[in-house]
């Protein structure tokens, strides 16, 4: 992602112990004195790549970044099969981020995620309100069960001859049930082999359905399989339990934003997130500005979505 500053470096970084035998590696960049902001990155499981420091003025901001439990350089590495999900659920990693925030000294901050982030954003911000100074969030969602059924069946419409693919990697008996609890069970198979195809389907699925808009290139990331098999593991996780979240409960709980100044920021072309997510939010939310872009897709791929959220980080410093 091209960077609209400077590359930096962290000037501070470490292992937070979050319980649970999970460590928590975080890292601070910009300016100590700096508005303080976090990120909250996308999967579950992407971890938080350096290239999101470029989305805030390293002159103006704290910018924190940890990598969720499981992914990233925290450990136990999800990628492990031998590692436990149990401790490893929304609840948890709200937990982790009040615990990140006190570690620091932080009394409140911009919060922004991007796709699963955004889910992870908002169930923060509506549990910690007060500790929220603005909220941006880009490739908005919830993490239902509505959505994940849409992105592992009904986008089957859009991709039919890669989703018959990713269906029929699965048992016989198993491809007209949930797809996403028949990929779990095979990611946990005590046969290596069922597993490493499991996570390559996976994420050769997660690559196509996103795949809706001019320029999308492939993520290079799921040429590497330690990171598609912590991917797929954390992913199935999560979805098959719809973010341990009662579904609509962050549409019906956005009241609790009132008075937060926010950001939404979606793709037209982001088919697999229906753009009706964030547009749900923003009617619920009266201080939220919703972005639909016309040619974007998911994620920042495209220049002006990385704009907005750019301009957005800009506002918010002043």
């Amino acid at each position: 992602m091209p960077a609209d500053h400077p590359p930096i470096d962290p000037y501070d970084r470490g292992m937070l112990d979050v319980g649970d035998g999970n460590l928590v590696h975080w890292e601070t960049c910009g300016s100590p004195a700096g508005k303080p902001a976090v990120v909250l990155h996308g999967g579950p499981g992407s971890g938080a790549a350096p290239w999101w420091r470029g989305l805030f003025d390293p002159a103006a901001y704290r910018i924190v970044l940890f990598d969720q439990r499981g992914c990233g350089r925290s450990t136990p590495d999800a990628a492990d099969p031998a590692t436990s999900l149990e401790a490893n659920t929304t609840h948890h990693l709200l937990r982790d981020i009040e615990r990140l925030r006190r570690h620091l000294e932080i009394e409140s901050w911009l919060v922004l995620g991007g796709s699963w982030g955004a889910t992870l954003g908002l169930a923060y911000a509506e549990t910690h309100p007060e500790r929220v100074s603005e909220l941006i969030l880009f490739s908005v969602t919830n993490t239902t069960h509505r959505e994940v059924e849409w992105i592992t069946r009904d986008m089957g419409r859009v991709f039919p001859e890669e989703w018959t693919r990713f269906r029929d990697t699965v048992p016989a008996g198993e491809r007209d049930g949930s797809l996403v609890d028949a990929y779990a069970r095979m990611l946990a198979d005590p046969d290596a082999a069922v597993r490493e195809r499991a996570a390559r389907e996976w994420c050769r699925w997660e690559d196509t359905h996103v795949a809706t808009h001019a320029g999308h290139r492939p993520d290079p990331r799921y040429q590497d399989p330690v990171f598609r098999m912590r991917f797929a593991r954390l992913v199935t996780h999560y979805w098959r339990h719809a973010a341990w979240l009662p579904d609509d409960a962050l549409i019906r709980d956005a009241v609790k934003l009132t008075g937060i100044p926010g950001v939404l920021v979606h793709g037209r072309l982001d088919i697999s997130s229906p753009p009706d997510i964030a547009w749900r939010l923003a009617q619920v939310w009266p201080d939220a500005d919703l972005h639909l872009l016309g040619e974007a897709g998911h994620g920042l791929g495209a220049d002006h979505a990385l704009a907005v959220v750019r301009a957005a980080t800009q506002r918010f410093a002043r």
